[in-house]
């Protein structure tokens, strides 16, 4: 373990960081410079032998703000800014029934789009969450038999009479 922080200088570290799980693990490493043996300062720190060994070698590598929890943003987006507007321009236009074969977008065909244009294979439910964040919304229209007649449904319905 790094000699130049001795165990006063970790418990000093520890009791002004604003992050409580650093301070833990600054506490168990304040034991075990203290002399303590690791199972004993591990359970001081919430954590098994193990993790307290992996916590050692980040404070070997990066000092005490080695000890902070590192989030990740996670994978980069397959499609980029610029390809995601054009998207939008593509689901805004709709599609012509001439080049694509289709009277309106469905995802298994905005699929095979996002496929065509820019080679990035996506699941077909992840096109609806892709939608969603640009902005789209399901929309269905609602079903009407073809052969209902508007002046029939008009007498069907249902009017209190006025007073």
């Amino acid at each position: 373990m790094r000699t130049d922080y001795s165990a006063v200088d970790l418990r000093r570290l520890a009791k002004v960081s604003k992050d409580a799980n650093q301070s833990r693990r600054l506490l168990s490493l304040a034991a075990v410079l203290d002399g303590m043996n690791r199972q004993d300062a591990a359970t001081i720190g919430g954590m098994d032998r193990q993790t307290l060994r992996d916590w050692v070698h980040r404070f070997n590598a990066a000092g005490p703000d080695g000890l902070k929890d590192a989030w990740w943003s996670g994978p980069e987006p397959r499609l980029s800014p610029a390809q995601k507007a054009e998207l939008a321009e593509i689901v805004e236009t709709g599609p012509d029934p001439a080049i694509t074969g289709v009277v309106r977008w469905r995802r298994v065909d905005l699929q095979k789009v996002i496929k065509a244009r820019f080679g990035v294979d996506y699941h077909e439910r992840y096109v609806s969450t892709l939608l969603k964040e640009l902005g789209f919304a399901h929309m269905s229209a609602r079903p009407r038999h073809p052969a209902q007649d508007g002046e029939i449904v008009e007498a069907y319905k249902k009017t209190s009479r006025a007073r």
